[in-house]
């Protein structure tokens, strides 16, 4: 094949060719980057306190007993696990153990976790971009560390995922596993090396070991740029990723089978499933039944099909409260990934794979392919899945975005000598301006304002692409400029206004939006549930209680822009959003507490967790996160009563079986109720296990 001269290309001419940067000005704006990004993620953690005390009271119990860090058990007497494995919690309980227990202690190892998700981003879109390229591309360093640095930019400002990495779900190190392994994945096609290959599988597992299966749909994106890319035989392919599968199993495997075969009575309970078991609660409640709806356990429908988490479908991603966290882009990226494989053309792939090496050919063919499917893939599963769905789920798909945008806009402006590339480039950027004004329609004002600016932004860049060799270089990088900046200022805004409000409870969106431009939601920036839950806005507790993340010890109102975290008067709240805590139960509670192995029992992990959190010391969830885990039956948590190991029991309203489980917690509640005198403190029902009526 001919190479056209490079004086015949505006991208490789004297005049337009981008200088390569010193070494210290690449990394010093690299640094910068990842320090604006860190300052975005760690702006005020403390405002949202414990954030999901569900994972901050496991947090808290971890960095007190290692048997309780190890299970992921949501208090350090061991009675129940989180319905997760345990993985992100490790560096949280860690945190803690070192520095105490706050809210920065658990919250800032999730803000790292995003700084390096960032970084590790922009070393894949760069090494992509930059491997052995053929001299076609005229894609210089330089350029590729801009291309990485827009990634790791378009990743960081999606308001998903600045909101996930200020909280503490464990979607903050799935993500970080995720952009790992796609990482490992873009070396170990390079040079078709297993090594690489076999570390992207121990990613996927440590990916499980936070979110279970989850972490396995990004599984196809990294056989598909591996098989289509990597410079090797098929024999040798084919073995590579058995390789890689057998280093993913093992991965996690082992904390699987440990847990499955230490006797049920050595361990906590499984949390989220009914027989105790973690390979049900990896299949079942964390895995197939998430898809089908069928599923039972915390916050489960058991089977029903009635729209509880939101109108599946193509358009789930745009057009509810989804669409407002993370589609601004998506568009976009579509187009880009489609335009930049049709300029690649199926002949330059094939001439640069028969070569046995890697090129800019197989390399931008194989990111692209790992990016483009991941955004799909996973696009197509959230939009599709039956079962518990949430929102803030959409933080998945913000690298892929990310490197989709970076790598094919990359590879279209390289090649913008072509006129197929520059009416992509166009389109991609007329695509994004309506759509992100579109969006912004939702909340309106400044955001809309600041929307329409970036529109015209766009406008004008792609106008200038489309003139191509008329413009000069300078006007042409300028043009580039504005794609840049007028696709990035909306979710830039949504971003910022997301690091400004406090985030409580366990369901969180992000963005000023209350809605998405179908009109479902469950409120801005705040906490929200399933039909029936209650709206946000309202007011927090009132002054002498403890909020949900409140530090143990003090008293006080809730942040402003939080959800309500509780009842007037420190009473009850719900399996989503937790109790508040007034100074009189602390005072209750701490009372002689060293003298039992759970100072209360209460039904719901959310409503333990607030008394757990607040006091310092274990408190036991009955049925685990919503009441509907058999655990622990009536006839066992009698017998714990009888040997003195419970001090109180914490009345919680009729929140047992709520999900089709268990009604353990129901039978508890009433055999307490009739064996113990009550008492109130505030609005809360109080009963002294050591004294009967």
């Amino acid at each position: 094949m001919t190479e056209k001269p490079q004086s015949q290309d505006p991208a490789t001419s004297s005049t337009a060719r981008l200088r390569d940067l010193p070494r210290w000005a690449s990394q010093g704006s690299l640094a910068l980057t990842l320090l604006a990004v860190l300052a975005l993620y760690a702006y005020d953690l403390a405002a949202s306190g414990y954030a999901n005390s569900f994972y901050s009271a496991a947090a808290q119990a971890g960095s007190v007993s290692w048997k309780a860090f190890f299970y992921g058990s949501l208090d350090s007497a061991n009675s129940i696990t989180v319905d997760k494995t345990p993985g992100s919690l490790w560096l949280m309980a860690l945190s803690v153990r070192i520095f105490g227990l706050s809210s920065w202690s658990i919250l800032l190892p999730q803000a790292l976790l995003g700084v390096a998700s960032a970084a590790v981003l922009y070393a894949s879109v760069r090494r992509a971009l930059t491997g052995r390229l053929s001299e076609s591309w005229h894609v210089t360093p330089t350029r590729a560390h801009v291309a990485g640095l827009v990634g790791a930019l378009t990743m960081a400002l999606t308001p998903a995922a600045t909101l996930m990495f200020r909280f503490n779900n464990p979607d903050a190190m799935m993500v970080f596993c995720y952009v790992a392994a796609a990482y490992f994945t873009v070396r170990a096609t390079e040079a078709a090396s297993r090594k690489w290959l076999a570390l992207a599988g121990v990613a996927i597992g440590i990916g499980f070991l936070a979110k279970m299966l989850q972490a396995f749909v990004l599984l196809p994106s990294l056989v598909i740029a591996y098989a289509i890319a990597a410079p090797a035989s098929w024999r040798k392919k084919i073995v590579d990723l058995v390789v890689a599968f057998a280093a993913m199993v093992v991965s996690f495997g082992w904390y699987v089978a440990i847990v499955e075969l230490v006797p049920a009575s050595w361990r906590p309970y499984i949390g989220g499933s009914q027989t105790n078991s973690i390979l049900e609660l990896t299949f079942g409640y964390n895995g197939f039944g998430r898809l089908s709806g069928n599923e039972t356990g915390p916050v489960g429908n058991g089977g029903a099909t009635g729209g509880q988490w939101g109108t599946t479908g193509i358009l789930r991603m745009f057009t509810s409260e989804s669409g407002e966290m993370v589609s601004f882009l998506i568009p976009g990226a579509l187009i880009l990934v489609g335009v930049a494989f049709a300029v690649i053309g199926r002949k330059a792939y094939a001439n640069a794979l028969r070569k046995g090496e890697a090129t800019g050919e197989t390399l931008a063919v194989g990111a692209l392919a790992l990016y483009g499917s991941w955004l799909v893939i996973n696009g197509l599963v959230f939009s599709f899945m039956a079962g518990i769905y949430h929102d803030y789920y959409t933080v998945a798909l913000a690298p892929a975005i990310a490197g989709t945008v970076a790598i094919g806009g990359t590879i279209l402006w390289a090649k913008r000598s072509s006129l197929v590339a520059r009416i992509g480039l166009a389109v991609a950027a007329l695509a994004t301006a309506v759509w992100t004004v579109a969006l912004a329609t939702v909340p309106g004002g400044v955001y809309l304002a600041l929307s329409l600016g970036g529109a015209v932004a766009l406008v004008v860049g792609a106008a200038g692409i489309l003139l191509g060799k008329r413009l000069i270089p300078a006007l042409s990088r300028t043009a580039l400029g504005l794609l840049i900046a007028g696709g990035l200022i909306t979710p830039t805004a949504y971003s910022i206004q997301t690091a400004l409000t406090a985030h409580t409870g366990s369901i969180v969106t992000a963005g000023p939006a209350s809605s998405g431009l179908g009109g479902n939601s469950f409120g801005p920036g705040g906490m929200g549930g399933p039909p029936g839950q209650g709206a946000p806005g309202q007011g927090g507790p009132p002054a002498g209680t403890i909020p949900q993340g409140g530090a143990p010890g003090t008293t006080g109102t809730a942040q402003q822009g939080t959800a309500p975290t509780g009842n007037a008067g420190g009473g009850m709240g719900g399996p989503i959003s937790g109790a508040s805590v007034s100074s009189d139960m602390v005072m209750l509670l701490s009372s002689n507490a060293s003298s039992y192995t759970w100072v209360a029992a209460t039904t719901g992990a959310q409503n333990s967790a607030s008394y757990q959190l607040a006091t310092g010391y274990p408190v036991m969830a009955i049925g685990g996160f919503s009441g509907s885990d058999p655990s622990p039956t009536l006839d066992q948590f009698k017998a714990l009563v009888a040997q003195g190991k419970i001090h109180y029991y914490i009345a919680a309203g009729s929140m047992g079986g709520m999900s089709g489980g268990s009604n353990v917690s129901s039978e508890i509640a009433t055999w307490v109720s009739a064996s113990f005198s009550a008492q109130t403190v505030g609005s809360v029902t109080v009963y002294d296990l050591t004294q009967g009526k």
